[in-house]
């Protein structure tokens, strides 16, 4: 079932008021495997999902190909509310190009420049902003916005400085731009290679801000765990990756309790792909068709995202999804 990302974040919404939080993870694809171990995941653990897409994605998968694996998966999971997301957009033109597409749910990152990597000034990201959240609405697609900046690098998207969320800010922000989401920054960072130390998420911006914003949805980003196993398994067949570490699976989870509605995982998928396909081909060094290692891949995904799903409590979930898609959302749009 094709739906908002506005509906299935609501669901979670609603639980926070409730005093019964769960999140909502938001899992890249970037080909078919990837998709196939989101949605298989999702079925098993009767959960909503928002598939995210990165510019990276689109550029890679070229995205007429990318979108027909998405809505494959659509027709396939009937039972299963999606929401087909525009990752980290730099411009008017990717946005429409993504809503021509097909996504129900944009993000504009007005955080940021165009190049995707200088960090903009406020009345920038406002103005940005606003602009997509009018053209965005009018064709009842969900919007996405961000305040501060995130650290790290990744798919060629980051300024690589860390600028956390004002809270009091982040309140005249959704009053100028009618964001459905916001992404805020509270110390989590793009990328495989978090933390230098321990980390440390600012659990007090979560918590002032969902207070001050009641009714919008607060976004995660940066927010992959970079589980120990997959780096042991990645170096364990030949792989260099002793250095990585990701934002603590219990951290994600008080993030949760505090009023974090979407969480974005990207790396977590890569490395539990990554290892499954360095495992199997050493193990089976006379192997060559793809699709006996993409088999072991795609199985990978899927399990590291149930864990995901079972964690930030979106098992069973599909249930409270109102079945809110673009046509609902124009109507609703113009009334609001």
């Amino acid at each position: 079932m094709l739906v908002t990302s506005k509906a299935i974040l609501e669901a979670s919404l609603r639980a926070y008021k409730e005093d019964r939080p769960f999140g909502v993870g938001a899992y890249n694809v970037n080909n078919m495997e990837q998709m196939q171990g989101i949605i298989t995941a999702a079925q098993e653990t009767k959960s909503p999902v928002i598939v995210q897409v990165s510019r990276g994605a689109l550029k890679y998968a070229q995205d007429k190909y990318l979108i027909n694996i998405i809505n494959a998966a659509v027709e396939l999971a009937p039972e299963i509310p999606i929401a087909i997301h525009l990752d980290h957009g730099n411009n008017m033109e990717a946005i429409k190009r993504a809503i021509d597409l097909g996504f129900t749910s944009v993000m504009i990152d007005g955080s940021l420049l165009e190049d995707g990597k200088t960090p903009s000034d406020y009345e920038y990201n406002v103005r940005v902003t606003s602009e997509v959240v009018k053209y965005a609405h009018d064709r009842g697609v969900s919007v996405e916005g961000e305040l501060g900046t995130l650290g790290g690098i990744e798919d060629g998207v980051g300024s690589g400085k860390t600028q956390l969320t004002d809270p009091d800010q982040a309140v005249e922000f959704v009053e100028r731009t009618g964001v459905d989401a916001l992404a805020i920054s509270i110390g989590t960072s793009h990328g495989a290679y978090k933390f230098k130390g321990e980390p440390k998420i600012a659990f007090e911006i979560v918590e002032k801000t969902r207070q001050l914003l009641p009714d919008t949805y607060l976004v995660s980003h940066g927010s992959s765990s970079v589980p120990e196993e997959h780096i042991a398994l990645i170096n364990q067949y030949g792989g260099k990756m002793e250095a990585a570490k990701g934002v603590p699976l219990e951290a994600l989870k008080k993030a949760i309790t505090l009023g974090i509605n979407k969480i974005n995982v990207d790396t977590d998928i890569r490395l539990a792909a990554t290892g499954a396909v360095r495992k199997f081909l050493a193990e089976n060094p006379e192997a060559f068709d793809p699709r006996a290692y993409l088999k072991a891949s795609r199985a990978a995904i899927a399990a590291e995202i149930k864990k995901r799903m079972e964690a930030f409590g979106t098992a069973g979930q599909t249930a409270a999804v109102p079945q809110w898609g673009l046509e609902e959302m124009k109507e609703f749009y113009k009334k609001n």
